[in-house]
């Protein structure tokens, strides 16, 4: 699958915006970009996320030490 393909139809959403869904920090967001641990295409001097991109690494998270029973 080619890059053009990914993107072709992708809603990209801003650092800000990302931060804002995920009630975080910029910098954090900026964090996950710079690692690798969230993928961002870069637009000059900014960076935009793809909305799926945001999806799947919620879905993703694990939290450590939590457990079924309460």
């Amino acid at each position: 699958m080619s890059a053009e393909s990914n993107f072709s139809n992708a809603q990209f959403l801003t650092v800000a915006e990302v931060a804002e869904r995920m009630r975080v920090s910029k910098m954090t967001v900026y964090r996950l970009v710079h690692s690798g641990e969230m993928p961002a295409v870069r637009f000059g001097r900014s960076f935009r996320v793809p909305e799926a991109a945001v999806e799947q690494y919620v879905k993703g998270a694990v939290v450590e030490g939590q457990s079924d029973t309460a």
